[in-house]
């Protein structure tokens, strides 16, 4: 029984278990299955990174302080974060993932990288 190559169709020659032709295809084959299925979905998921980049990139010891205009000029997005924590004291921290924040008064941002 002859395998073909799910992404272009050619005969599967080698191991009994190959499943592509070639990387490129299985590349190509993968690439597609796992793409953002439409432009909101990617424009969020970079939203998400940029947040996740910047907040890492400022909060390098894992606790830090900062302040609104710093975050915003490096184009920190306040409407897209991953989950919120509300501790027992009342505080409410918005996280990207291991990244979080916490505002406090005047224009500051406590930054603190939760442990996986």
């Amino acid at each position: 029984m002859t395998k073909l190559c799910p992404e272009c169709g050619e005969k599967i020659i080698g191991r009994e278990d190959k499943k592509f032709c070639s990387d490129g295809c299985r590349n190509a084959f993968n690439n597609k299955i796992n793409k953002d299925s439409t432009n909101f979905m990617r424009n969020v998921n970079n939203k998400l990174r940029k947040n996740y980049r910047i907040l890492s990139e400022i909060n390098t010891e894992g606790k830090s302080k900062t302040t609104k205009n710093k975050l915003i000029n490096k184009g920190f997005d306040f409407d897209y974060f991953t989950n919120i924590l509300q501790t027992k004291t009342g505080n409410t921290y918005h996280f990207l993932y291991d990244q979080g924040y916490l505002s406090l008064e005047n224009d500051f941002y406590m930054l603190v990288k939760k442990d996986v």
